[in-house]
């Protein structure tokens, strides 16, 4: 509970005594005449706690000597990051705060949306470390095994290869629901993902990792889904935003789980066995996680087809074109940037968990200013500018090292976690509910296509005696053509319903449905 005593003088009686509008909607619900002055009850209309009543005690007359006692009882369930939160929540709740900052949504949310966000939020924290472990091991393990840079390019393609095994899950989630598949592929992810730690050899490792990881990608992308769904109109990209820092935490434990690889040759294999911790998030969506209300709308209409609605070929080609050019680049960029830290840079095992977590932790700004800008002025604006941006910065670091390296990296950080929010959510919003979540699998699909193709690439130009800095220049016109598609086809879809943006869907109200 929350007690404030004000000053008794009108400014504060016409503020306290009045409905609030800022992080909640309320409604009077009860005012009764006290021996000295009045007693108004207010209640939660919209808002985003479980429980919530504002109680204010007003003196019958305006003087020097009375004070204002306004008392505030709520229950704010937010999972897992209820730590994160809380406090700013507490601050505003007792006004010593603006309601307004970068750590709320643009749009009034409710309790079930703060639930839905803060249990995508850890899910996104266990399919970011699946999707991040093999990447950042497979240096260690190719080193253990004597495995070259073509054969290492090849069995990051391979493994993203095994994407064919995640789409099953985003066609049946468009049949059943969102959740089942959910909590279905939360317990595979890191179960699969464990084998790698009784890796005999390179083969084994990358037929484990060849089913794990695609768990992990339609747990990502089945997040992402949820969120689309669950959110207001100018909080979508809000909410990847938050989700992708939930990620940055995931991959930072799979970066902070490198220096088990130096404990000894083949201590890398530990590495997957830390893939446990994630079954308790798993437990954790199969207790409190709801099905989407616009999934239950469409389950229920009585005119739901038997078969699903064919895919906008416009749409999705222009979205997995750009998803396969832009991976062209994202894909190696990522890969390759440890070995060329160890390589190149002499880093060691916990320098590359260090510079990881040094350089990516600032990122975090990125995604929140670049996920509200995103909602407030536009996806297409943001991606034009800081896209190209990131990209040159990106080459830079793999062509300098010491404050160069540094800089160069914390600024690709920065500006493509900025984009990261407008390009992602594209992927949920340009498609009916019927169709979304397989349209969100094939898109990624895509993506882990052309991810193949600059891997295969990348790997053999090194090899061929290419620099780091040559061979990501060559790849970057993958990024170029993204850059170029998105602002001369992309649609802006900011501040737009869901229902308004594909007709094909009947309009819902989430705060009352």
């Amino acid at each position: 509970m929350v007690t404030r005593r004000w000053p008794n003088d009108s400014e504060h009686r016409a503020t306290i005594g009045a409905e609030r509008v800022d992080l909640i909607s309320e409604r009077e619900v009860e005012r009764t005449l006290t021996g000295d002055g009045e007693k108004i009850v207010f209640a939660q209309r919209v808002g985003p706690f479980v429980t919530y009543e504002r109680t204010v005690e007003l003196p019958a007359v305006s003087d020097g000597h009375s004070k204002i006692v306004e008392r505030t009882r709520y229950r704010l369930a937010i999972p897992w990051f209820g730590w994160l939160f809380g406090p700013p929540v507490r601050a505003v709740v007792s006004r010593r705060l603006k309601p307004k900052g970068w750590w709320t949504p643009p749009d009034e949310v409710d309790a079930t949306q703060v639930l839905v966000i803060g249990l995508l939020a850890a899910a996104s924290m266990s399919a970011a470390f699946i999707n991040t472990i093999f990447t950042q091991t497979v240096g260690f393990a190719t080193d253990d095994f004597g495995i070259s840079e073509t054969a290492k390019g090849d069995a990051g393609s391979i493994v993203r290869a095994g994407i064919v095994f995640a789409l099953p899950a985003a066609v049946i989630a468009d049949r059943i629901g969102r959740r089942r598949v959910l909590v279905a592929v939360a317990f595979l992810a890191p179960m699969l993902t464990m084998l790698g730690a009784a890796a005999p050899n390179f083969p084994f490792l990358v037929a484990t990792q060849t089913l794990g990881r695609p768990m992990g990608i339609a747990l990502a992308f089945v997040i992402g889904v949820i969120a689309a769904e669950e959110m207001p109109k100018n909080s979508r990209a809000y909410a990847i935003s938050v989700l992708a820092m939930a990620s940055g935490l995931g991959a930072g434990v799979a970066v902070m789980s490198l220096g088990l690889a130096d404990i000894s040759e083949g201590s890398w294999r530990l590495t997957y066995l830390v893939s446990a911790i994630w079954l308790v998030v798993a437990v954790d969506l199969m207790r409190r996680l709801p099905e989407t209300r616009r999934f239950a709308a469409e389950a229920a209409r009585v005119d739901r087809p038997s078969k699903p609605p064919r895919l906008d070929r416009k749409r999705f080609a222009l979205l997995a074109t750009v998803a396969f050019a832009g991976n062209v680049f994202v894909a190696p960029a990522s890969f390759f940037q440890n070995t060329y830290l160890e390589d190149v840079r002499n880093f060691s095992g916990g320098q590359i968990g260090l510079f990881s977590i040094l350089v990516g932790t600032p990122a975090g700004i990125g995604l929140i200013l670049g996920g509200r800008f995103a909602d407030r002025h536009g996806r297409r604006r943001l991606i034009s500018v800081a896209l190209p941006v990131s990209v040159l910065a990106i080459i830079a670091a793999f062509s300098f090292g010491g404050l160069g390296l540094w800089g160069f990296s914390l600024l690709a950080g920065v500006l493509g976690s900025a984009v990261y929010p407008a390009m992602t959510v594209y992927r949920t919003e340009l498609f009916p509910t019927a169709n979304r979540t397989r349209a969100t699998g094939y898109v990624t699909a895509s993506a882990l296509i052309g991810g193949i193709g600059g891997l295969s690439l990348a790997g053999r130009l090194i090899d061929a005696g290419w620099s780091y800095g040559a061979t990501m220049s060559v790849l970057a016109i993958g990024q170029l053509v993204v850059t170029v598609l998105v602002v001369a086809a992309y649609p802006e879809t900011a501040h737009q319903e869901l229902e308004a943006l594909n007709p094909e869907d009947d309009p819902i109200d989430l705060v009352t449905s």
